[in-house]
């Protein structure tokens, strides 16, 4: 039987950052944290409780994080990102498949390795290689 990948995170685009924050802060009391040019100006939603490294306490729940939304890109939309043990292999077989990577793997500090991917039906999603403790 084939290994399952869960999904760990979800990402979504914003136009306006304080705004996105005090939305899903009021409304559903996730703890929003921003991030500065050298992250791309990247939000997170703490929408779970977390233990000491990040990860949620409860199995099942994800995190996620807001990106600032780009002119000219037409399907820029919410996706999902899917933990993985080897980004090199997932990668391989996403090309084998039919899918499309969306650039190379970058590190996110303390976090682990990170690119976007679409599927065979336009869906961009990406994966995560989590980075060894």
């Amino acid at each position: 039987m084939q290994k399952r990948y869960p999904v760990v995170h979800f990402e979504m685009p914003y136009r306006k950052r304080e705004r996105l924050m005090k939305f899903y802060s009021n409304v559903f009391g996730w703890k929003m944290a921003r991030f500065g040019e050298e992250m791309g100006f990247y939000v997170t939603a703490s929408t779970t409780e977390t233990s000491k490294d990040g990860m949620v306490k409860k199995p099942g729940n994800i995190n996620g994080g807001f990106y600032p939304r780009r002119r000219g890109v037409k399907d820029e939309g919410p996706s999902v990102v899917i933990a993985v043990d080897d980004i090199g292999e997932a990668m391989r077989k996403i090309r084998k498949a039919g899918g499309k990577l969306l650039g190379k793997p970058v590190e996110i500090p303390g976090i682990g390795m990170y690119v976007s991917f679409r599927d065979t039906e336009g869906n961009r999603s990406s994966l995560l290689e989590p980075g060894r403790r």
